[in-house]
């Protein structure tokens, strides 16, 4: 085999050309590709091309790229290349790139019967507009991979790579897979094949080893600024370019690579294709906070859920108390929310809005019976036709408290929790799982709970963590909150925590620290004296400490029955606020904003004066950052303005 390295991308280029759609791009003093604009066909190139004395592919190897990935969007992964079969639509070879996650694939007939493998790398966090250069080492069945000369991730699996790969009728594609779903959409400057050796050593001998390189296109390496005499560029590159002033304008595969100046914010932002990223912002401080909007509600609201459905607008769901007139869902229309639909809802405690695919969904927690007499909640999808909310299915459930959707291993999940069956308070809460051969939820498993209020997802590494608020066993609120994990396929207990009448968890990160806070309602035990105030409690913020691999408490603040805690951030500083409902003799209680003081820990900040409040929804527009909260005690919600400095 020839050891010389085999440079793929310069094999798109025809005749020295760049091909259809592709720009070339300076970042940071450094040159690369953009490719999402190409059509996927025109960035492929026979393997025969690259391949001239053998149709093997090596048997080891090492896979050298450099990048520049924008942020990529959640559950989305983008290909760097594959190699496929001209009749199949099989991947025989693939890299791509997945949030946090770097995964490269590969087909082999030997041991699998002609599955194709994934080996994945978790952790590997590129998406921060920066350069950076991956050596990928493959040996049989070892696999290392090497970020900017970093210490190596090594993953040994069960099947090896092939030791005879045939590449007859195959072509290599850049950035994608055949088609344009999944497509690179950030820039690449290098990728090379080096057969029979690990490039980990001549990568890192580099100075700028982000930007290290083994060999790249001559189009990339020496960019005149200026033709000379009377000639033109051969490569045109950072050309049509365009500012725009004024409000946020859309952001589509039309304004790719455009930028935006926000003027009050006085920040420049780029288009990625889908949102507009910062690129330089003047940081924005929280000064005061002001009454913006009275939000008039159905009746009392147990909880508010505001979400974004792409290319129609802002909404907040309520769920509220009684039945009829029910629940309603509110469009952010002209700098405000405007009423958009009802719902039918019996004593609504909370909405999840959520998403599979391209499937939008909207959950209702419903905690009494309807007309019938039966009990259910409610599983609503968008009807783009429509433009509304319209019944998907009925899931029976037990005075729902809460509705939690999340993500593992690309397979969709939504739990309830289910709060008291009758005046039992010790009953099962469910995890439900999609299947999508029916579209239905199926039940996967049942986790026994206690007069539980909430479920909190949330993923710290490649662990999946499940934690559930419990609120009374029938007799005291003094009890046991759990944190489970993931593991072979389901939930199994993590840690346990004393709670006293658990309403809320919430996490949050600041930096690379993890935190866990609970809302702590009342505390209550029916075998032990009356405290002074049932209401007036510790509610207590949690950390993870890595070393003992559980949540150890960091900070307890005092609140008064609170029901709810939100985490929200502008500029560079963190905020929690508490949902503070009621002090053993009034539901006229300050909620309070707690700024994040480092050292110090979370210091009150802002004091909100609220009735009954129940749930606190931060959100941002254009024209600014809201806070909205719900009462649980009026038909009355309120937004709030968050101004700056």
């Amino acid at each position: 085999t020839d050891l010389h390295p085999l440079d793929i991308l310069s094999e798109v280029l025809p005749a020295g050309r760049l091909a259809r759609g592709m720009r070339v791009f300076q970042v940071q003093g450094v040159h690369g590709f953009q490719i999402a604009a190409s059509p996927p066909r025109a960035l492929g190139f026979p393997a025969s091309q690259l391949f001239i004395h053998c149709d093997r592919f090596p048997e080891e190897f090492s896979i050298i790229v450099t990048l520049r990935v924008l942020s990529v969007p959640a559950k989305r992964n983008e290909y760097i290349f594959t190699l496929m079969a001209e009749e199949s639509p099989s991947v025989l070879v693939g890299l791509r790139y997945a949030p946090d996650k770097l995964h490269f694939l590969f087909w082999t007939q030997e041991h699998t019967g002609g599955w194709q493998t994934r080996v994945t790398f978790p952790n590997v966090s590129l998406s921060d507009n920066q350069w950076h250069t991956l050596v990928l080492a493959v040996s049989g069945q070892s696999f290392s991979l090497t970020v900017d000369c970093s210490v190596p991730k090594d993953v040994v699996v069960e099947t090896p790579f092939p030791a005879s790969l045939s590449v007859k009728r195959a072509s290599f594609y850049l950035g994608n897979r055949r088609r344009r779903k999944g497509a690179f959409t950030g820039l690449l400057r290098q990728l090379v094949l080096l057969p029979g050796a690990d490039a980990t050593p001549q990568i890192c001998n580099a100075v700028n080893f982000k930007a290290a390189t083994l060999s790249v296109p001559t189009v990339l390496q020496d960019l005149p600024a200026k033709p000379a005499s009377n000639e033109v560029l051969k490569y045109p590159y950072e050309t049509d370019t365009k500012v725009t002033l004024g409000s946020r304008p859309p952001c589509t595969k039309q304004e790719k690579a455009q930028f935006w100046f926000n003027a009050s914010r006085r920040g420049l932002y780029l288009c990625n294709g889908s949102a507009w990223i910062s690129m330089l912002e003047v940081k924005e401080r929280l000064d005061y906070v002001e009454e913006y909007q009275n939000l008039v509600t159905n009746s009392e609201t147990m909880g508010v859920e505001v979400f974004t459905i792409p290319k129609v607008g802002l909404f907040a769901a309520t769920a509220n108390r009684h039945t009829p007139p029910g629940s309603a869902i509110y469009k952010w229309t002209e700098g405000k929310f405007v009423p958009y639909q009802n719902i039918p809802t019996y004593q609504a405690q909370s909405w999840k809005y959520f998403t599979i695919g391209k499937k939008i969904f909207l959950a209702v927690a419903n905690f009494e019976q309807n007309e019938r007499g039966q009990e259910f909640s409610v599983i609503y999808k968008w009807s783009r036709r429509k433009e509304k909310f319209i019944t998907y299915q009925r899931i029976t459930t037990h005075s729902a408290r809460d509705w939690e959707a999340f993500v593992i291993e690309g397979e969709a999940f939504l739990a309830v929790v289910n709060h008291r069956e009758g005046n039992n308070h010790n009953i099962d809460s469910v995890i439900y799982r999609w299947n999508p051969r029916t579209g239905l939820f199926e039940t996967n498993q049942t986790i026994p709970t206690s007069g539980a209020y909430d479920w909190e997802f949330f993923t710290i590494g490649p662990y999946s963590f499940l934690a559930v608020a419990n609120t009374f066993n029938g007799t005291s609120t003094r009890i046991y909150s759990h944190i489970y994990i993931w593991l072979s396929g389901s939930f199994q207990l993590f840690q346990s925590i004393l709670t006293f009448g658990a309403a809320d968890w919430e996490v949050f990160r600041i930096g690379d620290r993890v935190f866990l806070a609970v809302a702590n309602s009342h505390s209550y035990d029916s075998g032990m004296p009356a405290p002074s105030n049932f209401y007036a409690i510790n509610s207590s913020i949690y950390e993870l400490n890595i070393t003992a691999q559980m949540f150890v408490k960091f900070q307890d603040v005092l609140t008064y029955s609170a029901l709810d805690w939100e985490f929200f951030s502008m500029g560079d500083d963190s905020f929690l606020v508490v949902a503070n409902s009621f002090d053993g003799f009034t539901f006229s209680v300050n909620s309070i904003i707690y700024r994040w003081q480092g050292y110090e820990g979370f210091v009150a900040a802002h004091h909100l004066p609220t009735v009954g409040c129940r749930d606190w929804e931060a959100f941002h527009t254009a024209e600014g950052s809201y806070l909205l909260y719900s009462s649980a005690k009026e038909p009355l919600s309120k937004v709030l303005k968050l101004k700056t400095t």
